[in-house]
């Protein structure tokens, strides 16, 4: 087993520094409506893509301890193309059993059931699937499933993949205001309500149909999908972030699959579970191996091992 997958850290409570400011008094209560201004957002991002910014990645480098040895060599143009760097294959292994649930990428992993009313807490924030999708019908398909929270912090690698085979549907944008994913800011925000999003309904050759969200943050002027619709590949790169902490949530209908119990109890604990993109966090339930996983028409235990 993978010692650093397994690997747990605490949900982050502090309340100090830039966040403690924003979210805590009045005058960062001010700041932060400014901050939150698409266009605010849209200027940082220009100072991302700017040579200007090339300045902040060795500091960067250095504060987060980050290997560089495990990424492609390149000379990056602007900070944005250090953030979105690309990792050596060698170094994000895939696994390629059919049967096992992989991570889409680098992150620290929560899981939840989806109850019957569609509520639960994110990190300390109520939210719903209804909410997120802003459609009834598809995410009345999904209670009773799984819902996979990746969060992922400035220091991670940013480009996501597909975690089956299959094909996919049109993408939907939902725009929103941009807030950190940062466990502080919760405690003020329903920030998957109010961040902008987009998802993609994946109809997967092994795990039924699902869905797999992006959700932007704070400073993030864009989400990166490249591909529309259609045939995907396991593996294949879905898309990636701008600069900033970002979240990449996955549904999975009742039934599709198990997670790995050590995952499950450090949800339970009140920790999240650091994963590299590729790893297995998951499987189909044996009972349902060999078989066309069709969820919503089998009788089957719902609960993923929740």
């Amino acid at each position: 087993m993978d010692a650093e997958r397994r690997r747990r850290i605490p949900i982050p409570r502090q309340t100090g520094g830039i966040l403690g400011f924003l979210y805590h008094t009045i005058p960062g209560r001010c700041l932060l409506k400014l901050l939150t201004c698409r266009w605010v957002s849209g200027l940082v991002g220009c100072f991302m893509n700017s040579p200007l910014s090339k300045g902040m990645i060795a500091p960067f480098v250095r504060k987060n301890a980050i290997d560089m040895g495990q990424y492609i060599p390149e000379r990056y143009r602007c900070y944005n193309a250090f953030f979105t760097r690309r990792i050596r294959p060698e170094a994000r292994p895939l696994d390629r059993c059919p049967a096992h649930l992989i991570a889409p990428c680098d992150s620290k992993l929560s899981v939840y059931s989806i109850t019957e009313t569609g509520c639960f807490m994110i990190k300390g924030a109520p939210y719903s699937v209804q909410t997120m999708l802003q459609n009834r019908e598809l995410a009345r398909r999904f209670t009773g499933g799984i819902c996979l929270v990746f969060r992922l912090s400035v220091d991670d690698y940013h480009r996501y993949c597909y975690f089956d085979s299959g094909t996919g549907e049109e993408p939907v944008f939902i725009r929103g205001n941009l807030h950190t994913v940062q466990p502080v800011a919760l405690e003020r925000y329903r920030f998957y309500h109010t961040n902008c999003r987009e998802y993609t309904v994946l109809h997967t050759e092994h795990f039924g149909m699902a869905v797999q969200c992006e959700v932007g943050a704070l400073m993030v002027g864009k989400i990166c999908n490249i591909q529309e619709r259609g045939r995907f590949v396991r593996g294949q790169e879905k898309g990636w972030f701008a600069f900033g902490g970002s979240t990449v949530v996955l549904l999975l209908q009742c039934g599709a699959a198990k997670i790995d119990q050590e995952i499950i109890e450090n949800t339970k604990a009140g920790f999240e579970t650091v994963v590299k993109l590729g790893e297995k966090i998951g499987e189909i339930p044996r009972a349902d191996r060999g078989l066309q996983h069709e969820p919503e028409s089998q009788n089957t235990d719902c609960s993923g091992g929740l």
